[in-house]
């Protein structure tokens, strides 16, 4: 049995927006996001990298800054695993709601996912690696999650991927690099298609972000 959300309203999520905005800019030399276009009346997938414990957070950030701001955002929704939910039972309270992998009740979580997504304004937060990988990493493997979810979104959903990269280069705090790319909505889903795009797109967010050095493939 999955462990569902009770997403924040607008007014804790607007302090919240502040407080990790606060916590942010003091952790960070700069936080740079390089945006694409949001589609209105739609709801919103977002995909980024898994590598730290701060995931969780930078996504609020950036769901705040951009989908939120710029689009219709209404409520942010997480997957959590469910040992992590049933440990900290407040983050049912944050929007959060449970997956159980190996677990029949799986497929009741991609469900009610598909349904979180099915309503206009709706943000969920998805990291389809599964498990944290390096920053670095050159590859994202993706599990068959959102094979799952996708088809079966009714109504318009936006598709987002964030390539997230933390760099120090002269200071001693790290800056924080939103790279987004627009993956299209359900409508025009492609698994297979979107794996590689975000891929590129992953590997371009890198090159990009390397200062001065050109790497050679050998």
């Amino acid at each position: 049995m999955i462990i569902k959300a009770k997403p924040l309203n607008r007014f804790f999520f607007w302090w919240g927006a502040l407080l990790i905005g606060w916590m942010l800019k003091r952790r960070f030399n700069k936080i740079v996001i390089r945006d694409i276009a949001i589609k209105p009346d739609h709801s919103y997938l977002l995909m980024c990298n898994h590598f730290s414990f701060l995931d969780g957070i930078l996504a609020y950030y950036l769901s705040d800054k951009v989908l939120k701001k710029k689009g219709d955002m209404k409520s942010l929704y997480i997957m959590v695993l469910k040992k992590q939910m049933q440990k900290n039972k407040w983050l049912k309270y944050c929007g959060c709601f449970s997956i159980e992998p190996g677990k029949r009740s799986i497929r009741n979580s991609f469900k009610y996912a598909a349904d979180v997504l099915s309503g206009r304004g709706n943000t969920l937060l998805f990291y389809p690696q599964g498990n944290l990988e390096s920053t670095h990493v050159r590859h994202i493997q993706f599990e068959e999650g959102l094979k799952e979810i996708v088809p079966n979104i009714k109504g318009k959903c936006q598709l987002i991927w964030s390539s997230n990269l933390i760099e120090f280069f002269e200071s001693t705090k790290p800056s924080i690099y939103f790279n987004m790319l627009d993956c299209g909505t359900n409508e025009n889903f492609d698994f297979e298609a979107l794996k590689e795009n975000i891929n590129l797109h992953h590997r371009r967010s890198i090159e990009q972000n390397i200062r001065f050095t050109t790497e050679i493939n050998h």
